[in-house]
């Protein structure tokens, strides 16, 4: 990889901003930085290189922030998360059930016996797509933090169980790392309590921010690889690491100086490399040598609207049940393993991932049909929820 690609990847990834500068649309991000890394990956022009090993990493490290900030904007300090996580984890619940479903559903209509895989997917959500959609749309309220406790959890669960349904040879060893990774994050949230409470923390930002040495930003960031290397180390999604850490600074208060740091280096640079990353990693070529996979993959896709919209029956408003159906990462690690382990049929990896861009089109109308209606329009069984 060298600074001309790179230089290529941030140019072309303005066209997020681009998309979404047009405030009527309300488009959000990332969607404009993945239809670019679309157009410039293997689906069409083939400019960048997603498999590339520097711009990989590149990728992992804005993925494993990504999920870092998602995780501090979790208000767990407010009470009324307890119960956006009770609602969060019935609606994921009930996802779930359906999915479960139609997963079978889909296997019988295809003749395939990868049900288990087709439910995990359809009952998946991508926190690294919906998260940052709320964030660019503004939206607030009790319905959003149930939105993002379903979101998380779903997530969570559907890394989890993805390789006890596509390679459950090696879940056990998996699910392993998920509960390091879980016991590291609780280790750091007592550590950072600890300096909250006996005043450490506070002469270290007073400290650094006086003599302008950034040394949050860098003790953050080492936490965070550290976490992300364990992950790793065990074959577990980096998305877990990030969004555990975050979820444990979020526990304790983060600094707003530290965080307006970690927007610079995230929706600045590093996020766009993702996202653009990711688009480029897609190729839906093969559906041309391949038609019937085509239909297997708009059905993967409807299925998971079908799925989320669910949530509606729970009290969640439609818009926001739709908006949670976004998937990418599960779809992209099952394609990943499945052509490595050989078992998934010519062109069904393109077709997983044909399915998880039915879903991103959704939720990216879904919020923008929510983003366009008045605050007061915005209600679930117990409270509204509107939008800034």
């Amino acid at each position: 990889m060298s600074f001309i690609e790179l230089s290529l990847i941030c140019l072309i990834a303005l066209l997020g901003p681009l998309l979404a500068a047009r405030e009527a649309w309300h488009l959000p991000l990332v969607l404009g930085e993945l239809l670019a890394g679309v157009a410039v990956g293997k689906s069409l022009l083939g400019w960048v290189d997603a498999s590339n090993q520097t711009l990989t990493f590149l990728a992992d490290i804005g993925f494993a922030l990504m999920m870092f900030v998602a995780g501090t904007h979790v208000p767990l300090r407010d009470k009324t998360i307890r119960a956006a996580i009770g609602k969060g984890a019935l609606r994921a619940v009930v996802t779930a059930a359906v999915a479960v479903v139609l997963g079978i559903a889909v296997a019988f209509l295809f003749g395939s016996a990868k049900a288990p895989l087709y439910a995990v997917l359809m009952g998946s959500s991508s926190a690294a797509l919906v998260l940052p959609i709320i964030d660019s749309l503004a939206f607030e309220g009790p319905s959003i933090l149930a939105l993002t406790a379903q979101v998380a959890l779903a997530d969570v669960a559907a890394i989890v169980a993805l390789p006890l349904a596509i390679d459950p040879a090696h879940a056990a060893v998996k699910a392993v790392g998920a509960l390091a990774v879980a016991v590291c994050a609780v280790v750091v949230w007592w550590v950072l309590r600890r300096a909250e409470l006996n005043g450490v923390r506070r002469r270290l930002h007073a400290f650094s921010e006086h003599r302008k040495f950034a040394l949050e930003l860098r003790i953050q960031l080492s936490i965070l690889f550290a976490l992300a290397a364990l992950a790793v180390f065990f074959n577990v999604s980096i998305m877990l690491a990030g969004f555990a850490f975050g979820l444990a600074v979020s526990a304790v208060g983060e600094p707003r100086r530290l965080a307006r740091q970690l927007f610079a280096v995230n929706d600045g640079f590093l996020g766009p490399v993702f996202f653009v990353w990711l688009g480029a990693s897609i190729d839906l070529r093969q559906l041309g040598s391949h038609p019937a996979m085509i239909g297997l993959g708009l059905a993967l896709g409807a299925g998971a609207v079908l799925a989320h919209a669910a949530g509606r029956l729970t009290g969640m408003p439609l818009p926001f049940a739709v908006a949670s159906a976004a998937q990418l990462g599960v779809p992209v690690a099952a394609a990943t393993i499945g052509r490595t382990l050989g078992v998934l049929a010519p062109g069904e990896d393109a077709a997983l991932l044909l399915g998880a861009l039915v879903t991103i089109g959704m939720t990216t109308a879904a919020a923008s049909f929510a983003a366009r209606r008045p605050p007061a329009q915005h209600h679930d069984q117990d409270t509204a929820v509107g939008t800034t």
